[in-house]
């Protein structure tokens, strides 16, 4: 007789968790500050021969302020619900990204995961299943395409493109989003004034464009390959990592424990994923790897 399948804890049992604290969030949010501000240091200071690398290193923790971001649209980053507000909003901008709209795509993506008709990171765009989407996708330009319709839309005022946007929220989506390309417009603008065009270009333009990449490799792990269906013990993967990741990602490679129990903030992950430890039907042993057998199986048609 077969072994029953592994049972999730309900939510209730899992509530002892849920507490939530501005202290973690404020020592993590200082970290991330810390780290953009060394690797800017070192984009100013490299030798010529060293820019590259240091423009990647910028770039990378540029676009891991996709980690407070989403942690903030579950008000779960801090116990105040305007910090958390407030943080992802500028968190999320650097990526052109808006927070008012992550909030509606993401909740709906938790609402929804891995349905391919109702999830809306499969409908703008499932996993790459040759190789020539999977390149494109890790170069990020399927991203900056949405990321300017969907500023276009908002100029244009017109938010239908986006099932998961009420009518009676997009007005604010819509303002929201205007504010943030006019603020990351108008910085870059002031930026070039001031220092000249260098400045925009070598801190935010190019980090931008190397970053993504990283992020992208990162994001495709957590759902490609685990079932299209409501059982959150196998439509999510977890990735044990190393500890900077961690840091960087604000805990976010316990995937599966969050989509579980989306009410657990952050910090309290790693206890989830201990009393949950061999439940999941997918936790993967680092993220070099599993690309690697992602690439074998493309090749292998």
């Amino acid at each position: 007789m077969p072994a029953p399948a592994p049972r999730a804890p309900l939510p209730r049992e899992m509530m002892h968790l849920a507490a939530r604290s501005d202290a973690p969030g404020l020592w993590r949010l200082g970290f991330h500050l810390a780290a953009l501000g060394a690797a800017g240091w070192l984009v100013a200071m490299a030798p010529w021969w060293a820019v590259p690398p240091a423009i990647l290193l910028l770039g990378t923790v540029m676009a891991t302020l996709f980690a407070p971001m989403h942690e903030t649209v579950h008000h779960t980053a801090f116990r105040s619900r305007w910090l958390n507000a407030a943080v992802g909003w500028v968190a999320a901008a650097p990526g052109l990204y808006d927070w008012h709209f992550y909030r509606a795509f993401h909740l709906a993506h938790h609402r929804h995961t891995q349905d391919p008709e109702h999830d809306p990171e499969l409908i703008s765009g499932g996993p790459p299943g040759e190789m020539r989407a999977y390149v494109l996708r890790l170069l990020g330009l399927p991203y900056w395409r949405f990321r300017f319709r969907l500023i276009a839309d908002a100029w244009a005022g017109d938010m239908s493109a986006y099932p998961y946007i009420h009518p009676d929220a997009a007005p604010r989506v819509i303002a929201s989003i205007r504010a943030m390309s006019l603020v990351v417009g108008g910085g870059c603008h002031l930026a070039a004034l001031a220092f000249g065009w260098q400045a925009p270009l070598l801190f935010y333009v190019l980090p931008a464009l190397a970053g993504q990449p990283v992020l992208r490799a990162y994001l495709l792990t957590e759902h490609t390959g685990c079932s299209q269906d409501r059982n959150g013990l196998t439509n999510t993967r977890t990735m044990l990592t190393s500890a900077p990741v961690r840091l960087l990602m604000w805990d976010m490679p316990f995937h599966a424990e969050h989509h579980l129990y989306p009410f657990i903030p952050f910090h309290r992950l790693a206890a989830a994923h201990a009393l949950l430890r061999g439940k999941f039907a997918h936790v993967g042993d680092g993220y070099v790897r599993w690309h690697l057998r992602f690439l074998r199986a493309l090749r292998a048609g």
